[in-house]
Order: C-alpha cells, then sequence, then structure tokens
C-alpha cells in the first residue's frame, strides 16, 4: 500500500533555537555579569564581545536536549565572526542568520509589512530576545519569543523552560506513530 505523504515528513527534527545578540547574548559589562574568558583581556578585546553568563551553560544543557543552536541578529556582524567570537567561548552554533540573510528570506517570503526578526523563515522554533517589540512581532506573524532581559539573572532558566514548552507543543502536534487507524463501521442497522 502507498502512502500519499512518506512519514519522514511528519517526524520532528530536533528543536532549532535561535539567539539575538545584542543584550541578549552580549551584553556590556553595566548590564550583566559575562562570561570568563580563556584569553587575555586585550587579545579577547580584539577578537570579540562579553557574552553573558551562563551562556555556555545553557548551550551545554541544549546540546544535551538535542537542540539546534543558531544565532539570529538584525545586525550587519558577518558568520564567521560570530561562528569565531563564540568558539573563543567554546560554543559552537549550527546556524547564523544576519541582516543580509533575514533580508534576503523576507523578499523570498514576499513580506510587506516587514518583522525585524522571521525565524519560521529558516525553520526556527524558538527565538530567544531581549526585545518585547520582537515578541508582538512573535504574537503578529506567528513565531514564538522568549524575552530575556540583560538584568534578568534567572535568564538561562527562562529559555529551559520555553524550550520545554516548545518540545510540548510540537509532541502534541505530531501525528500518533504505529497506530492504526479506527476502523470505519459500514453495517446498516435494520429498523
Amino acid at each position: 500500500m502507498r502512502r500519499a505523504v512518506p512519514m519522514h515528513v511528519f517526524r520532528r527534527q530536533r528543536i532549532r533555537i535561535s539567539f539575538d545578540i545584542d543584550d541578549t547574548l552580549a551584553c556590556q559589562l553595566h548590564h550583566c555579569a559575562v562570561e570568563p574568558s580563556r584569553l587575555p583581556a586585550c587579545v579577547h578585546r580584539w577578537l570579540g564581545e562579553p557574552l553573558r553568563i551562563g551562556t555556555r551553560s545553557l548551550t551545554q544543557e541544549l546540546r544535551r536536549q538535542g537542540c539546534s543552536i543558531w544565532v539570529y541578529t538584525s545586525s550587519g556582524r558577518t558568520p564567521s565572526y560570530i561562528r569565531r567570537w563564540l568558539l573563543l567561548y567554546g560554543i559552537r552554533v549550527d546556524g547564523v542568520v544576519n541582516s543580509m540573510l533575514h533580508n534576503r528570506a523576507l523578499t523570498v517570503h514576499g513580506l510587506s509589512n516587514a518583522p525585524s526578526k522571521f525565524p519560521p523563515a529558516f525553520d526556527i522554533d524558538l527565538h530567544v530576545d531581549d526585545s518585547e517589540g520582537v515578541r508582538t512581532e512573535g504574537r503578529d506573524h506567528g513565531f514564538r519569543v522568549v524575552v530575556v532581559h540583560p538584568e534578568d539573572e534567572r535568564w538561562a532558566q527562562k529559555v529551559l523552560d520555553a524550550v520545554a514548552e516548545v518540545k510540548a507543543q510540537l509532541a502534541w502536534q505530531q501525528p500518533f506513530r504505529n497506530k492504526k487507524p479506527a476502523q470505519q463501521c459500514s453495517e446498516i442497522v435494520p429498523s
């Protein structure tokens, strides 16, 4: 028996989560504590920005849970710069969306009232940002956003809670596999 839709279409790959940079991952010293660097300060200032404390352990936990980690920024930073900056802290990302890729995706999707971020164009399930405006855009354009403020010391737990919620939503949306459909009764009952 042939299926109209292959079953692999319904299998959910790992959850894809993206992080904004400014005031989300890269916080200035007066906004929040920063991750210690493995490099001398003078070298690190030349190669990258301060990384928010807790980012390293959060990304390790997300990886342990099977998440794919992306960066989504509206800045003009190049993907190679972003990857190198995070590698200085031992963090590998699976994808980077900058302003150029974002604008290209908006053109492809034909969005006239363009949001500042559009994670669905990159199959991103959850976006982490410091902006309430991005949360509003998420509601308006149908994508999930968790807002974490620079001064929020429990930001990593907030992200993990949001990931758990997304996992539950996606699991609920999955069709029941390996279950036979209920059989229809076509028997006519005499009156």
